[in-house]
């Protein structure tokens, strides 16, 4: 299974799932999704690739279990989490649980949401769940494309890039989820901000070998894993870049400045204290990657946050080929 894989043993059968997918497409995947309507699809079926595992292998959280922000005694203050508010309410997913699970169908103060995390991108991202009127439930489906997350949703079975929030196969085909503004932080700074809030814990603690990084070492390897685009190597392809749509900076950059200012009002700031997830094989002894914010200036001089993530290098490259990332 993927997620129990060391980098060696990724780096062994990367040669293996790459023969086996040439021929992949519908006539090998119909046995499993039969419901998937494979007639109407926006990106080539080469595209996609297993992950190592089937549909549903890596378990959706759909019954979200939480506990008060001040009864979360097992997180470590600089443990990363997404630290997500609605309306009013917060609440803290822990990456050490959602590397496990990879999606959280949740509804907070009423609103029905995705909390998703892909490893093999660093990429955490929240979705509103409704779409056309209906709520969906999202799974995994065991396959990759661009190295990232393709999610499905069980209402009608399509699939969905998790990186762009966009259906690329079946009868949701050209659907958009909205995404929400959410922080990646660590524990202390969303206890700081919402001591009020609640804290996603595992269902069963013995489900998965939670605080523990099944990718050890990953963020520190030299190319990610079944990515086979080009990439222009202006920063190394695991280093981290804060996005906001099609913008990208360093966050090598944003450290060494603290603090970035554009013309169009995004404030980007960078403070110590929030570790790697995909670094030691113990998340909560992972390397000082930083807690990044973007937030932007309104009118009257409010600061609101903005939509953003801290992806690794190669992602971003691969959905925004065209952007430039800035270093300087």
């Amino acid at each position: 299974m993927r997620t129990f894989l060391t980098i060696a043993a990724l780096a062994g059968i990367i040669g293996f799932l790459i023969f086996g997918q040439t021929q992949a497409g519908p006539g090998q995947w119909q046995s499993e999704w039969p419901r998937t309507n494979f007639k109407k699809h926006s990106v080539p079926f080469d595209d996609i690739m297993s992950g190592g595992v089937r549909k549903d292998q890596i378990p959706s959280i759909d019954k979200p279990e939480f506990v008060a922000v001040a009864a979360a005694k097992t997180f470590a203050p600089t443990e990363p989490v997404v630290g997500l508010t609605v309306n009013g309410k917060s609440r803290a997913y822990p990456l050490s649980v959602l590397i496990w699970h990879e999606i959280v169908n949740d509804v907070i103060a009423g609103v029905p949401v995705a909390v998703t995390f892909c490893p093999l991108c660093n990429a955490a991202v929240v979705f509103d769940r409704r779409v056309d009127g209906r709520t969906l439930d999202f799974g995994t489906t065991g396959k990759l494309r661009h190295s990232d997350l393709v999610m499905y949703d069980r209402q009608t079975e399509s699939w969905w890039q998790q990186f762009t929030g966009q259906a690329i196969i079946g009868d949701m085909l050209g659907r958009e989820l909205r995404f929400l503004p959410a922080r990646l932080e660590s524990f202390a700074k969303f206890k700081a901000r919402a001591p009020d809030g609640d804290v996603l814990v595992p269902n069963d603690p013995k489900l998965r070998n939670y605080g523990r990084n099944p990718y050890g070492g990953y963020d520190s390897a030299p190319e990610p894993f079944l990515y086979r685009g080009e990439y222009p190597g202006v920063v190394a392809p695991l280093a981290r870049v804060v996005a906001v749509g099609g913008r990208a900076w360093s966050v090598e950059l944003l450290q060494i400045k603290q603090r970035i200012e554009t013309k169009d009002g995004l404030i980007l700031t960078w403070e110590k204290g929030q570790n790697s997830a995909l670094d030691t094989s113990l998340i909560a002894d992972g390397r000082d990657v930083g807690n990044v914010l973007v937030q932007r200036k309104t009118s009257d001089g409010k600061l609101i946050d903005a939509l953003y993530r801290v992806d690794f290098a190669f992602a971003f490259h691969a959905f925004y080929p065209n952007a430039k990332i800035i270093v300087e």
